[in-house]
């Protein structure tokens, strides 16, 4: 059976080593005072001795007593005149008047003429005179006859002469210097024993404190979680951003340096770490709801949420997912879905016709037939052919281009074709074409469609409008019009979109490109809006081209609404096609 825990819980050990530390110290400083106020009341005590002894050995009566006896012949000292004489009563005089121990007075011999007990008169001092004897005073502390004390021996002097005839030595018993000592004790101990509790209280709170800190973690527990947060935080795929409840980084795992093209260094102000104003803000309102971002060349998903441990809020935590691929394919698959709806109302309507075609031949009217092939021939098999279609040769461009004019058709929107159009060369980079032509396209037509104003037309990226309209609606009466225009230069591929929307505010400019800003429905959520024009910058630069806003609306025109050009370098094969 264990008298004790095996682990002691960090709390108590805090404590624990606090008050071993105060009391360590408090007992040293105790200590220290101890040993300094005896010394201190040992000097005092002397130089009181001192004075004593100085005072009784220049008095005139003593000097003329000590100088008689020591001109005697050397030989025993008469006992009786001693115990009588003037010496032994002026002694004995001082001694109750200072409370001494005692006042001794000796000739140049050693010999006692005065002493507290008469029947030490005419004996020779128990310590040595000979400091006092050779003209020098002495404060010192010895045991004798009379026990311990502290003494101060001075000499006496001859009348007229500085010739030593004896000395005077009086001490203070250390049982005075004692109880002096143990009164100072007695009151410092109070002291010490309060600044112990004190101490006491202080470490409690200390630890309490510390408890709070480290959320009652104990440190085999707190090295644990460092080590599982190190594999956690950089061995997975997903970005990772915590800040306290300062906004202060504490975590930023390689994964998070990397999307967000941040700087990895903890303990900064969230606000300075280089994030995007998207991120950013999507961080600071920790909703817990997804949000669509791009930095730099890639479209990133973040989601903060707050984080709360017994009621307390702890901070916040980013996570930031890479959604580049997931964006692109995405793209193409919009692009595919839209060219297999072409084709599929295709082969509808060519089998429609066809079967028009085998009736007439059946029926033996064949000139009808003619007739009627004639007339397909300047027709597509939406309607009528898109003009000018022949100067694009790609085949995955030419269905692209007429799968959104059916897009456009269906919302009331003429897509037509630049005269300067000409594209004699095939893609190589198809999904990247695209990603930048479908949505300067899908922003045109939303921007110029007649639709009601709760349709959510409008640009993918910034309002496209002057008025605080986003529809067509607001020119009644006007054809709805957006042209492209596609430009073969090498391997370069130019595209200009114009349209005949109300423009872009010249206020909101600046803005365009931000990702997550639009007027749509769905607006900066994952897969929704926000991300249109941001992107297809991002892809033209990319490629080392670039996509920007030519005009933001010109006053008249078939064309007033807003221009972009989009320069693809290296997406056309070089050679022509047969």
């Amino acid at each position: 059976m264990r008298l004790f825990p095996r682990v002691v819980r960090l709390r108590t050990q805090i404590v624990l080593l606090q008050v071993a530390l105060v009391a360590l110290i408090l007992g040293l400083a105790f200590g220290v005072f101890a040993y300094l106020s005896d010394q201190r009341l040992s000097a005092e005590y002397g130089q009181r001795a001192l004075a004593i002894a100085r005072t009784v050995a220049s008095d005139p009566l003593v000097r003329d007593e000590v100088a008689r006896y020591a001109a005697l012949e050397p030989g025993p000292l008469p006992h009786a005149e001693l115990a009588s004489g003037e010496l032994e009563q002026t002694a004995e005089a001082a001694r109750l008047r200072t409370e001494a121990l005692f006042v001794v007075i000796t000739d140049d011999a050693g010999l006692r003429l005065a002493h507290p007990d008469p029947a030490r008169l005419g004996q020779k001092v128990s310590t040595d005179p000979s400091e006092a004897l050779a003209g020098r005073e002495v404060v010192i502390r010895e045991h004798g006859t009379l026990g311990d004390s502290v003494r101060a021996k001075v000499p006496v002097r001859e009348p007229g002469s500085d010739r030593v005839v004896g000395e005077v030595s009086v001490g203070i018993s250390t049982e005075a210097v004692s109880d002096q000592l143990v009164s100072d004790l007695r009151r410092a101990a109070v002291l010490v024993l309060g600044a112990l509790f004190a101490g006491i209280a202080g470490s409690m709170l200390l630890a309490r404190r510390w408890h709070g800190l480290t959320l009652g973690l104990q440190p085999a527990e707190l090295a644990e979680l460092v080590r599982e947060q190190d594999v956690v935080l950089h061995g997975i795929g997903v970005g990772v951003v915590a800040v306290d409840a300062r906004w202060h980084t504490t975590v930023i795992n390689d994964e998070a340096r990397t999307l967000l093209g941040i700087d990895g260094e903890s303990g900064r102000s969230v606000d300075s770490i280089g994030l995007t104003p998207r991120v950013l803000e999507a961080f600071r309102a920790a909703d817990g709801q997804p949000a669509q971002a791009a930095v730099g060349d890639r479209i990133v998903v973040v989601t903060a949420r707050m984080v709360n441990r017994d009621g307390r809020a702890l901070g916040a935590v980013l996570d930031v997912r890479d959604r580049t691929d997931v964006e692109s394919l995405t793209r193409q698959l919009d692009a595919v879905r839209s060219m297999s709806t072409v084709l599929r109302a295709q082969r509808h309507e060519f089998a429609n016709r066809l079967h028009l075609l085998s009736g007439l031949l059946h029926g033996d009217r064949p000139s009808e037939a003619a007739s009627y092939i004639d007339e397909l021939l300047g027709s597509g098999p939406l309607g009528a052919a898109m003009p000018g279609i022949d100067a694009v040769r790609d085949p995955y461009l030419q269905a692209f281009l007429a799968a959104k004019a059916a897009h456009a058709r269906e919302n009331g929107v003429l897509l037509r074709l630049g005269p300067s159009t000409w594209v004699d060369a095939n893609l190589v980079a198809p999904v990247d074409v695209t990603t930048v032509l479908g949505n300067l396209l899908d922003n045109a037509i939303d921007a110029v469609r007649v639709a009601d104003p709760g349709s959510g037309a409008g640009v993918d990226g910034a309002f496209d409008t002057r008025t605080g309209d986003d529809s067509a609606a607001s020119k009644p009466g006007a054809q709805a019009l957006v042209e492209v225009e596609l430009v073969r230069e090498g391997s370069t591929l130019h595209i200009t979109v114009a349209d005949s929307g109300p423009g872009i505010g010249p206020e909101l400019v600046d803005s365009l490109f931000a990702d997550g800003v639009s007027t749509k429905h769905g607006g900066g959520v994952p897969g929704g809006r926000g991300v249109g024009l941001a992107l297809s910058r991002q892809v033209a630069r990319a490629l080392g081209g670039d996509v920007w806003l030519a005009s933001a609306g010109s006053a008249g025109g078939e064309l007033s609404g807003a221009e972009f050009i989009a320069r693809l370098p290296g997406v056309l094969s070089e050679g022509e096609v047969s």
